[in-house]
């Protein structure tokens, strides 16, 4: 598609808004699921891992799908198999199905992905792909800003169960366990995800012809692909970055929990909401500053201080975390886009491949949340969390070796640098 498409832009911006409303509620539910269910740090951690390994699983499958039926089958479809997962857990809420449900929700997420990030590069012009790819994560962070509110008003409203609530409320309360009253938020995915598929049903998408470059390649294509030193470390980038972000989401509230005594349900809810809150604030600024600067400038500040807040957090009084871990959504606000965008940008083809490759490094999400809870099994979670040292170490690296074909363009003199 050679012209450009606001429509198209514009629904991206809204599908952003839906995975990420789904995808990151885990960090907010990690001390209630720890409870309901008797886990340990490892156990809980193999949740995330479900849902991110599916990114590894469907991420290079959904290339090859969206190449034989399109976009609008394959996103209809992605919705309609994230549906299942939620309705599956809300029906029957436990450990065993809680994974099987994750990884289902994360199989659709997943090919949601591949199919929307190169149609935010081709609709929007390549040229602004890092400043779009920011604005999608404005909506990103919007939504995992609302998302641990909504667990904690239902929470809140199901525990007293009057017959004064709304009436979502008090149908909610019919359909969920008395004790697991934040199950209440996977009858909400279930509901969310199936107006999605009708919402992808009945728009009609406009006619999309990618070139050859922008489509996903044969799996020899792929293999050529990894043998590419560029193509290597920028997947690394993507996993040590979805690392960071889940990581730092995931296991926040259990820390603030475990070493500050916070509530999990008021406080560490409330921090995970402004985590993602002050990614989103963090957005703004950086649509401004990559209209001023190298977006490769711009990485390296924002890893820096990702690193100083990392400090601060796990070492700081509680007052200092608390306000630390959020402020580290701030610093991972323009991560994910100018990875992605100097990645895409540093090669002169095979975008629609590279695309699905980068995706599937997103199953950092479950490696690094794993990890995490692994260590912190063994030596206690403050010690676990000391692995985002290393994710953000690389990202800081990013900034110093990247050489894009295409830099995004500033203001000054009206040019690309």
């Amino acid at each position: 598609m050679k012209q450009r498409s606001l429509f198209m832009v514009v629904l991206i911006f809204l599908i952003f808004f839906v995975i990420s409303f789904l995808t990151n509620i885990i960090g907010p539910l990690v001390p209630d699921i720890i409870r309901d269910f008797k886990l340990n740090l490892t156990l809980v951690a193999l949740l995330p891992f479900a849902f991110f390994i599916a990114y590894g699983v469907m991420s290079i499958p959904a290339g090859f799908l969206v190449e034989r039926y399109k976009e609008k089958k394959v996103m209809a479809a992605a919705f309609g198999v994230a549906f299942l997962g939620a309705l599956l857990f809300s029906l029957m809420p436990n450990y065993l199905v809680a994974i099987v449900s994750l990884f289902l929700i994360g199989v659709g997420m997943a090919a949601l992905q591949v199919a929307i990030n190169p149609l935010l590069r081709v609709s929007g012009g390549e040229e602004h792909f890092a400043f779009n790819s920011v604005m999608a994560q404005l909506f990103f962070g919007g939504a995992s800003f609302l998302s641990p509110r909504v667990y904690t008003y239902l929470t809140a409203r199901l525990q007293g169960r009057g017959a004064s609530e709304p009436f979502f409320v008090r149908w909610l309360s019919r359909v969920t366990p008395k004790d697991l009253p934040w199950i209440a938020l996977y009858w909400v995915f279930a509901l969310l995800t199936l107006v999605m598929v009708a919402v992808i049903i009945l728009i009609k998408f406009p006619a999309v012809e990618r070139t050859e470059e922008e489509k996903a390649g044969a799996w020899e294509t792929h293999k050529a692909l990894f043998k590419n030193k560029t193509v290597v470390l920028f997947f690394i980038g993507i996993f040590a970055y979805v690392a960071t972000e889940q990581g730092t989401a995931n296991w926040m509230s259990q820390f603030l929990s475990v070493y500050h005594r916070f509530d999990p349900q008021l406080v560490g809810a409330k921090a995970v909401s402004w985590f993602w809150g002050m990614m989103t604030i963090g957005c703004l600024l950086g649509l401004l500053l990559l209209k001023l600067w190298d977006s490769r400038k711009v990485l390296i500040v924002f890893a820096s201080a990702a690193i100083v807040l990392l400090s601060l957090a796990l070492f700081g009084p509680s007052r200092v975390a608390l306000y630390a871990f959020p402020m580290m959504g701030f610093a991972a606000s323009v991560m994910w886009s100018i990875i992605f965008s100097l990645a895409l940008n540093s090669l002169d083809r095979h975008h629609g491949t590279f695309s699905g490759i980068l995706c599937t490094g997103i199953i950092g999400g479950a490696i690094g949340s794993l990890a995490i809870g692994w260590l912190g099994d063994r030596f206690g979670l403050r010690v676990g969390m000391l692995f985002l040292y290393i994710t953000l170490g690389y990202i800081l690296s990013i900034g110093l070796w990247a050489r894009p074909l295409i830099t995004n363009k500033t203001i000054s003199s009206g040019k690309k640098d």
